[in-house]
């Protein structure tokens, strides 16, 4: 559009788009811009019009291989005028020849597609109560993180060791649990602190009571029993389980790529998050 302006954005900025999120009803995690920017200073934008913050969005490049788009906002009142879709596409050139991928709302599949967009699969939001009374939770340690990266890679198919190091660390709002046998770690969960509530993801489980569990000890961690929880197509049964414990869905999306889509494991049970996968 003319009279449009890019740039990249500054964390601060990102705040900004965190609190444009929380407006549209995303119930973004406090500590959510600081996690975000981390994972790729140079992969947030704005548009401005008049040197005014109007429009938003994100493509992190998580890898040499892999990029996530995501924090696609603008204003009510600068809509249907070109601002987002030039902003988009700006945005997109970050990437590179990198896979992109990203979750939109079912709606707006016609439009991604025509950016070259494919269904690969569809999550769906999960929210409710759940049971807390488990507090024998094991709290993920610093010397952990290669053996919860080399699983997160594992059941994910992405290379996203940068955007995880700052995303499972635990702090004030957000805690990540491990789930141990004999032979070691055998899953893991992060749970934070949002606006209302709190969300888990990732979720890497073996099976689906072991995903339960660790929910339930996510939960535990951060002290708050009303959860979120985005749960693939490909996890089912855990959804199932879910229901079955007084949860409901109330959202959908679609996970769509431009290029290969990686290939994901057997254990994901949960997304980290919408914004960043």
């Amino acid at each position: 559009m003319k009279g449009a302006s890019f740039r990249t954005a500054t964390l601060g900025d990102v705040s900004m788009m965190l609190d444009w999120a929380a407006t549209e009803g995303w119930n973004p995690g406090h500590d959510d811009a600081e996690a975000f920017y981390s994972a790729d200073p140079e992969g947030f934008f704005i548009a401005e019009v008049q040197n005014k913050p109007v429009a938003a969005i994100s493509v992190v490049n998580h890898s040499d291989t892999y990029a996530f788009l995501g924090l696609y906002l603008c204003l009510p009142e600068f809509r249907g005028q070109g601002i987002g879709f030039s902003l988009w596409n700006h945005a997109l050139d970050h990437a590179g020849d990198r896979t992109v991928g990203l979750d939109g709302v079912p709606a707006q599949e016609a439009n991604y597609a025509k950016s070259g967009f494919k269904l690969a699969s569809r999550t769906a939001r999960w929210t409710g109560r759940l049971s807390i009374d488990d507090t024998h939770f094991t709290l993920a340690g610093p010397n952990e993180f290669a053996e919860l990266a080399r699983m997160d890679r594992a059941a994910t198919g992405v290379h996203r060791d940068h955007f995880l190091k700052t995303w499972i660390e635990n702090g004030p709002t957000r805690k990540t649990i491990v789930m141990n046998d004999s032979d070691g770690i055998t899953g893991f969960a992060t749970a934070r602190l949002c606006r209302e509530g709190c969300k888990i993801g990732p979720i890497i489980a073996a099976n689906t009571d072991d995903a339960f569990r660790l929910a339930g000890q996510a939960a535990a961690a951060v002290k708050e029993s009303y959860v979120t929880i985005d749960i693939p197509d490909e996890a089912a049964p855990f959804a199932q389980a879910l229901r079955q414990n007084g949860l409901s869905q109330n959202f959908g999306t679609a996970r769509m790529f431009r290029g290969n889509a990686p290939v994901a494991g057997t254990d994901l049970k949960a997304v980290a998050t919408l914004e960043l996968g």
